[in-house]
C-alpha cells in the first residue's frame, strides 16, 4: 500500500508508474476523497477551537453571575459537540474509503527496473549451465513420469480434479528429497526455518496484498479462512503490528508449505503436466530489511535460489522483469527460469522480488534504531521462491532421463535418498 500524502504530493510521478504497469486507478475518485478528507479534518478543528473558546468563558460567565449567558454558551457548546461527532463520523467513513481505495494500487517500481508492457520486454540478465544435448528422443515429464510410476495424472483427477496430480514410488521421495535438500541448503545460509500453517485469515492475506484484489485466485474455507498460495504470506505476517530492533536486521526466514491457487484465468496454459496445478510444494524465503540494504538483500537472494539450481546442476536464466510483468507489491523483482526439455525453453522456477515498504504499510511492521533516528520506519520485506519443488522436481527428471527411461539422481540429493544412484523404470 502506498502512503496517501505521498500519493497527492506526487501524484504525476504515481500516475505514470500506474500507466508503465499497464495497470490503472481512480486518481480522480482518490482526488475527491482525499479534498473531502482535508475539509473535514478543517472543519472539525475550527470547531473544536470554538468549543475550546466557548468552555472557557462559560467559568468567567458564572462568576461573573451572568448565569443566562453562561447557559446559552453551554448550549453552544453542546451544538458544537454535535457537530463534531457528526464530521469525525464521516470523517472515519472517508478514511476507511480511502484505505480501500489505496489497497487497489500497485507498487511503484524501482528505479531500476526496467519499463515495458509485458513480459515480452523482460530484461535476460545472465545464465548459467548449458542444456543436455540427447543423443535419443528425450521424453516430456508427462510421459517419462507416469511410464517409471513416479506420477499420477489420472489418480490425482480421480481423488481431487483436473490440476491435482499424485506423486508414487520414488516420485514421492524424490519430491521430499527436493524439500529437505532446500531447508537445510538455506539453513547452511542463515535463513532461520519455520513450520506454519497453510491455512490464512484476512489480516494475514491482507497485509501481504492478496486480498482484496485478488481474492478469486484463492481457495477459501466455510469459515472465511483461506488456502495459502505461498509462505511468504505467513513469513512476512510473523512480524505483523511488530517494531523490530534495528541490530535484528536482516531478518532471513525459510519454510516448506504446501501452495494452493486457483490458477484463475489460466484456462489453456501448460495443461499438460505438472507446470500448473492448484496444489504444489514450495520452499520460501523471507527477508526482513532496512531501507539502506533492501537492494542488497534482492541481490543475496537471488543468489540462494541460484545456489539452488547450480548444485543441482540444473541449466537456468535470470531475467529481471519489466514495469508490466511485475507482481502487484513488488517494486523490483528477478525470475529464474529452469531449462525444460520438453518446451525446448526456460520455465520459471523462482520468483524473487524486493516490495519495498509495500506491505510493511499495510501490515504495520516497522523498525526502531535507537542511534539513527527518534520513533520508528517501516521496514522493507523481500521474498523469494527458493524453489517451487513441483517444478524442480520436472526439471530433474526431464534433464536427467536416460535412453532407458531411468533417471539419476542429483549428486546432491543422493542422501536424501538413501544413497540411491538412479531410478528405474517401475
Amino acid at each position: 500500500m502506498l502512503d496517501a500524502r505521498f500519493v497527492r504530493e506526487n501524484i504525476d510521478l504515481v500516475r505514470a508508474a500506474v500507466e508503465n504497469r499497464r495497470s490503472s486507478w481512480d486518481f480522480d475518485r482518490f482526488t475527491a476523497l482525499d479534498e473531502e478528507r482535508r475539509r473535514l479534518i478543517g472543519e472539525v478543528e475550527s470547531r473544536q477551537a470554538r468549543r475550546n473558546e466557548a468552555s472557557k468563558e462559560i467559568g468567567g460567565l458564572m462568576k461573573a453571575g451572568e448565569r443566562d449567558a453562561a447557559e446559552a454558551r453551554k448550549e453552544e457548546v453542546r451544538v458544537i459537540n454535535d457537530e463534531i461527532t457528526a464530521d469525525e463520523e464521516l470523517l472515519g467513513k472517508v478514511d476507511a474509503e480511502v484505505r480501500e481505495l489505496l489497497m487497489t494500487i500497485p507498487n511503484i517500481p524501482h528505479e531500476s527496473a526496467p519499463v515495458g508492457a509485458d513480459e515480452s520486454e523482460n530484461v535476460e540478465v545472465r545464465r548459467w549451465g548449458t542444456p543436455r544435448e540427447f543423443d535419443f528422443e528425450a521424453k516430456p515429464h508427462w510421459d517419462l513420469g507416469p511410464e517409471a510410476g513416479l506420477i499420477d495424472f489420472e489418480a490425482g483427477v480421480k481423488l481431487a480434479g483436473s490440476r491435482f496430480v499424485v506423486l508414487g514410488r520414488d516420485g514421492a521421495r524424490l519430491n521430499r528429497a527436493l524439500i529437505n535438500f532446500m531447508l537445510d541448503t538455506h539453513g547452511s545460509r542463515g535463513f532461520t526455518e519455520w513450520a506454519v500453517p497453510a491455512l490464512a485469515n484476512v489480516d494475514t492475506l491482507t497485509g501481504t496484498g492478496q486480498l482484496p484484489k485478488f481474492e478469486d485466485d484463492l481457495f477459501k474455507t466455510g469459515e472465511g479462512l483461506y488456502l495459502i498460495p505461498t509462505a511468504e504470506v505467513q513469513l512476512t505476517n510473523l512480524h505483523r503490528d511488530e517494531v523490530l530492533e534495528a541490530e535484528t536486521l536482516p531478518r532471513r526466514y525459510c519454510a516448506y508449505t504446501p501452495c494452493f491457487r486457483e490458477e484463475a484465468g489460466s484456462a489453456g496454459r501448460d495443461t499438460r503436466g505438472m507446470i500448473r496445478v492448484h496444489q504444489f510444494d514450495k520452499v520460501e524465503m523471507v527477508k526482513f530489511a532496512t531501507p539502506e540494504t533492501s537492494m542488497d538483500e534482492l541481490e543475496a537472494m537471488t543468489a540462494d535460489a541460484e545456489n539452488i539450481l547450480q548444485l543441482l546442476g540444473l541449466p537456468y536464466r535470470v531475467i529481471v522483469l519489466c514495469t508490466g510483468d511485475m507482481g502487484f507489491g513488488a517494486a523490483k523483482t528477478y525470475d529464474l527460469e529452469v531449462w525444460l526439455p520438453s518446451y525446448d525453453n526456460y520455465k520459471e522456477i523462482s520468483s524473487c522480488s524486493n516490495c519495498w515498504d509495500f506491505q510493511a504499510r499495510r501490515a504495520s511492521i516497522k523498525y526502531r534504531d535507537q542511534g539513527s533516528f527518534k520513533g520508528s520506519r517501516l521496514v522493507h520485506t523481500l521474498n523469494g521462491s527458493g524453489l517451487a519443488v513441483g517444478r524442480c522436481l520436472v526439471a530433474v527428471l526431464e534433464n536427467y532421463q536416460q535412453a532407458d527411461g531411468s533417471i539419476v539422481i542429483p549428486e546432491v540429493l543422493r542422501p536424501y535418498m538413501g544413497g540411491q544412484e538412479v531410478i528405474k523404470p517401475a
